[in-house]
C-alpha cells in the first residue's frame, strides 16, 4: 500500500496551490448513480483526508445543494486538512432536470452565499463556473469571482470544460488555478489544443471521468436513478463495441498484477505533473482501490501499448448527449 511519505504532492498551475495526487470527486455521493449510504459517504470522506487527500469537488447543484451539505457535515472539525472545490451556475428545475447556466456577476455573488452556507465554511478554496454561459462574457464571471477572492471569500479561482480561447480570456483577467475536464483513456480531446494552452499559462488538470464513468472499470447502469442510462457510452449498441475495446486494457492489467480502474488511474497520473485525477469515490473500498494506483508505474512502452490498445478514436458514442455536448465550450 502507498505510504504518505513516498507521495510528491501536485500543483496546479502557477497559484502556488499544492495538492494530493489524487482528489475526491463527491457527485456521486448525492444519488447520481443512484442510492448512495450517506454514513458509509461521510466515512470515505473521512477516510480519504486521512490518507492525505486534500482536494475534494463538488457542484452547488449537485441534488440541488444535497451534495455541500454533505460534505459539510464532512469536514466540519476536519476543515483544515480539506480543500473544497464548487462549481457553480448549472441551473435545474425541482424534478432535476437541466435549464442552463447562469454566470451573471450578481449571481456569482448569489451562488457562493449559498455555498458557504451549506458547506458551513467561511471561504471556498476553488470556485469555478460548471460551464461557459454563452450570455456572458468569460471577463465578468472572472472578474466578480476575482472581487470575492479579495473579498476573502475565495481562495483560487478555476474554469470547467472550456476550450483554449475561454481559457486564454480568463487567464487574462486573474490567474487561473486548473481547468476541470473530462480526461480519460477514451476521452482524450484535450490533447490537441487545450493542454497545450494549460502548459503556456502554467495551469493545471483536476480530471474527471477517468474510470469514464465506470466504463473502464467494467461498471454498467445497474439500478433506477443511475444518469449514466442516459449516457451515449451506455447504449445497448454501442456498450457492446466499447466492452470489445476495453478487453486489451483487462489483459495488460492482468499482466501487471492490477485491477484495470487502477491502470486507467495510472495512465492519467503518468501524462503529466500537473494532472490531478478527480476519483469519484463512493466508498472506502472504492477508494483503497484508486489509492493503489499510485503505486503502478508505467513505462513509455507500457504507455504506446495502452493507448493503441483503446485508441479514443474507435469508442462508440460521446461522452453526453446531444444537447449537452452543445453546451460543451470544450468541445466547439
Amino acid at each position: 500500500m502507498t505510504t504518505q511519505n513516498k507521495i510528491q504532492p501536485r500543483q496546479l498551475g502557477s497559484t502556488g496551490l499544492t495538492v494530493f495526487p489524487l482528489a475526491i470527486g463527491c457527485m456521486g455521493m448525492s444519488g447520481i448513480y443512484g442510492a448512495a449510504d450517506e454514513n458509509e459517504s461521510i466515512a470515505t470522506i473521512h477516510a480519504a483526508l486521512d490518507h492525505g487527500i486534500t482536494l475534494l469537488d463538488t457542484g452547488d447543484f449537485y441534488a440541488s445543494g444535497h451534495n455541500e451539505m454533505l460534505i459539510g457535515r464532512a469536514i466540519k472539525d476536519r476543515r483544515d486538512k480539506a480543500l473544497v472545490s464548487v462549481k457553480f451556475g448549472a441551473l435545474r428545475t425541482p424534478d432535476g432536470g437541466s435549464i442552463g447556466i447562469d454566470a451573471r456577476p450578481s449571481s456569482v455573488k448569489n451562488f457562493v452565499a449559498y455555498s458557504l452556507n451549506r458547506l458551513g465554511v467561511d471561504h471556498i478554496d476553488i470556485y469555478r463556473p460548471a460551464r461557459l454561459d454563452p450570455q456572458v462574457p468569460i471577463e465578468d464571471t472572472i472578474g466578480a469571482i476575482a472581487e470575492l477572492v479579495e473579498q476573502g471569500y475565495i481562495r483560487y479561482i478555476g474554469l470547467s470544460e472550456v476550450g483554449a480561447d475561454t481559457i486564454r480570456r480568463a487567464h487574462a483577467i486573474y490567474p487561473i488555478s486548473d481547468l476541470q475536464i473530462e480526461y480519460s483513456l477514451i476521452s482524450r480531446s484535450p490533447e490537441s489544443e487545450i493542454f497545450p494552452v494549460l502548459e503556456e499559462f502554467g495551469i493545471g488538470v483536476t480530471a474527471y471521468g477517468v474510470l469514464s464513468r465506470g466504463l473502464l472499470s467494467g461498471s454498467t447502469p445497474a439500478t433506477q436513478g443511475d444518469f449514466r442510462a442516459y449516457l451515449p457510452r451506455f447504449s445497448k449498441e454501442n456498450l457492446a463495441q466499447n466492452q470489445r475495446l476495453i478487453e486489451e486494457l483487462k489483459q495488460i492489467a492482468a499482466e501487471k498484477g492490477v485491477l484495470t480502474s487502477q491502470l486507467a488511474i495510472a495512465w492519467v497520473l503518468a501524462k503529466g505533473r500537473n494532472i490531478v485525477p478527480v476519483i469519484g469515490a463512493r466508498k472506502r473500498t472504492q477508494l483503497s482501490e484508486s489509492l493503489a494506483a499510485l503505486d503502478v508505474s508505467l513505462s513509455p512502452e507500457e504507455l504506446t501499448r495502452i493507448e493503441a490498445a483503446i485508441p479514443a478514436s474507435a469508442i462508440a458514442g460521446t461522452r453526453y448527449g446531444e444537447d449537452q455536448m452543445k453546451m460543451l465550450d470544450s468541445e466547439r
